[in-house]
């Protein structure tokens, strides 16, 4: 079985569904939308998804499904092994209490300081320079949290790898296009960083 994807490649909340179904060995066929070049708000791709943002997944009945969270929860229920979101009730809390936080204080403030600091977003939004640069200090911020808590671990959330592990790593990643890189001076993140980079899925 095999699912069509709406998706946007530089895009990190696409590229979360990329990873999980490459983990997963799920097949997606990619209906490639160019934000760049203004397809997101086409006609054409606001009757797929009238908020006009990537990832879509659309099912075997023509039903869309938006929300990359949503949908890598819903095709769990249909491939629960391996189990990324958790083997059990304690797993599934952890996992899911590290996803809540780091979209809140890590993805989030990323995206930020890309909107109102990078050149890409100037002449279509109103960027305010200064928020995007007081975001960037939550973003350093929250690299240090992760610093400290990934240290002595392979895995974010539990003893292998997990969500949380693939929606840290598409936020950390996506930093480098507005300068939020993780540097020498943050060894554990840094470490589990080129780990989960030289994992295949990275590459979807």
């Amino acid at each position: 079985m095999s699912f069509k994807l709406y998706n946007s490649p530089h895009a990190p909340s696409p590229r979360r569904v990329r990873m999980y179904a490459a983990e997963k060995g799920i097949a997606l066929e990619l209906v490639e939308v160019n934000i760049g070049e203004g397809a997101t708000r086409s006609a054409e791709f606001l009757s797929v998804n009238p908020l006009g943002e990537t990832p879509v997944l659309e099912r075997e009945d023509g039903s869309r499904v938006t929300e990359s969270l949503a949908i890598c929860r819903w095709l769990e229920e249909l491939h629960p092994l391996p189990a990324l979101f958790g083997r059990d009730a304690q797993e599934r809390l952890a996992v899911n209490r590290w996803i809540d936080r780091v979209m809140f204080r890590l993805y989030v403030p990323t995206t930020e300081v890309f909107r109102h600091t990078h050149a890409f977003w100037s002449g279509r939004i109103e960027q305010v320079p200064a928020f995007g640069e007081l975001q960037r200090k939550t973003v350093r911020a929250e690299q240090v949290t992760l610093d400290a808590a990934l240290e002595g671990r392979e895995f974010l959330a539990r003893d292998t790898f997990s969500m949380a592990d693939i929606v840290a790593f598409t936020s950390v990643d996506f930093g480098k296009v507005a300068g939020l890189r993780v540097g020498d001076d943050l060894p554990a993140l840094k470490r589990w960083y080129e780990a989960i980079r030289a994992r295949p899925s990275a590459r979807a």
